[in-house]
């Protein structure tokens, strides 16, 4: 049997940057999603998930100047385990994406966001 390690995500970009390491581009981004829901009275409810993603710029992958707050992405690629420590020497851990393929999704393939009061 074959292992898989995969995920697929289809949301909104939050926060993006890109740097430089050892001479290749990288571009750091989050991703939310959202997944309709009812709670247990029954109620709607939507389940908001927040992703951190890494996409390196020798796979082929889009325009990193192009991943903005705001645009709508599609990412596929693999989960990775990345432990820290805190500056009160707490160790953590926290599970990142690793992407393998990079889209941006025209506006106009999209349907427009809920309006929420946060």
């Amino acid at each position: 049997m074959e292992f898989l390690n995969r995920i697929e995500l289809k949301g909104v970009v939050g926060r993006a940057e890109t740097n430089q390491y050892n001479g290749t581009p990288v571009c750091n981004f989050s991703v939310v999603t959202e997944y309709s829901t009812r709670d247990k009275e029954g109620n709607a409810a939507i389940e908001t998930v927040w992703f951190n993603v890494a996409a390196w710029g020798d796979r082929g992958m889009p325009d990193f100047t192009e991943i903005q707050k705001g645009a709508w992405i599609h990412v596929i690629g693999r989960v990775r385990v990345r432990k820290y420590t805190t500056q009160d020497n707490e160790e953590r851990s926290s599970l990142d994406v690793v992407a393998q393929y990079v889209s941006l999704i025209p506006r106009e393939n999209t349907r427009p966001q809920p309006q929420r009061n946060w």
